[in-house]
């Protein structure tokens, strides 16, 4: 039993001093590789939740979400989903820079609704935190 295992340390060995020494071009390309693996995006929004305060029923009510990618990697954007078809986002689809801005804009159309409302804007994204919520509220005002 000794001897098995006194020969599986020694091919150990065998095996990895062979891979240490002088570095070359493969060993370069995997730090590199895993270098780039590592960068990742950060969201990170100036607000999470907008409140619209009054507005009459029927109106059409927008606002911007700005954002910053604070990573080292590129942030996509890859979907949006609202949690009311009357909610309806817009964004850049393009990767945006580490360090730069974007914005999410939300339109609501307040038709047929009245009272307090409250929407969540579902971001998912390739950032550390891949999903992330903001929300905007309203108290719709009945025009009878």
């Amino acid at each position: 039993m000794r001897t098995g295992l006194l020969i599986s340390v020694i091919f150990s060995l065998a095996i990895t001093s062979g891979c240490t020494g002088k570095s070359n071009n493969s060993s370069s390309n995997i730090q590199n590789t895993e270098l780039s693996d590592t960068a990742k995006a950060v969201i990170s929004f100036t607000e999470y939740e907008h409140d619209f305060g009054k507005v009459e029923a029927g109106e059409k009510i927008g606002c911007f979400f700005t954002y910053t990618n604070s990573g080292n990697g590129s942030l996509v954007i890859n979907s949006v989903s609202t949690s009311c078809g009357c909610t309806v986002p817009k964004y850049d689809k393009k990767p945006l820079a580490p360090g730069k801005s974007g914005t999410l804009e939300v339109i609501f159309n307040t038709a047929g609704y009245s009272g307090m409302q409250s929407k969540t804007i579902t971001i998912q994204s390739n950032a550390s935190t891949p999903v992330v919520i903001v929300k905007i509220m309203a108290e719709v005002l009945s025009t009878i």
